[in-house]
């Protein structure tokens, strides 16, 4: 995980060893599906890898995995359990350009502040190849707050979150609503985006 909001970043840090095994071993839902669009081999910035089982998938499936989280006690743990060779990188930390084939970030970038957001996607994009791919997943809300953990989120609407994506240079290619329940029990409505790289040449 990992935004800049320290009461968030000290939440993780402090949970980490309960947290990587509160959930199921399974990869996210999402994850196998926005593997098959990419070619094969291609080279991924996973964003808030947390325990590390998304990551253990991508590098199952052959791809070529850099692994990143805000929380240096996320990253011990998902070296501890998968050998990830995750690195420590908050998102304010991006700074590669055209270096990823795809971005992968699953319910991570819902901790960056409204204000941050537009330069961490930029960022993003910047990261990525010419027609790269990207993946995040928000909880969906009606203004930025914190959940009964005390973790900042973002909470945006949809429309609010996909004209951020197209305002940072993204085509939206899926849009999937879906019911989640959250780490501190609140089901709650989620947007999984998956965008690509606009071609405005």
């Amino acid at each position: 995980m990992g935004g800049g909001d320290p009461a968030t970043l000290a939440f993780y840090q402090a949970q980490a060893p309960r947290y990587t095994l509160s959930f199921g071993q399974a990869p996210s839902r999402h994850l196998d599906p926005f593997l098959d669009r990419l070619e094969p081999g291609a080279r991924i910035l996973e964003l808030g890898c947390g325990g590390g089982r998304d990551g253990a998938r991508i590098v199952e499936r052959g791809f070529d995995l850099d692994a990143t989280d805000g929380v240096p006690a996320m990253v011990r743990k998902a070296n501890e359990r998968f050998d990830l060779g995750a690195r420590v990188m908050r998102f304010d930390e991006l700074d590669a350009v055209s270096a990823y084939d795809a971005v992968w970030a699953h319910a991570c970038l819902l901790h960056v502040p409204r204000t941050d957001l537009p330069g961490v996607l930029a960022a993003i994009r910047t990261a990525l190849k010419p027609g790269g791919w990207h993946y995040a997943s928000y909880k969906l809300g009606s203004g930025e707050g914190r959940c009964l953990l005390g973790r900042l989120h973002n909470f945006p609407d949809a429309a609010w979150i996909e004209a951020a994506y197209r305002d940072a240079g993204f085509a939206i290619v899926a849009s999937d609503m879906f019911r989640g329940e959250g780490a501190d029990g609140t089901v709650r409505d989620w947007i999984a985006l998956t965008v690509r790289v606009e071609d405005r040449s």
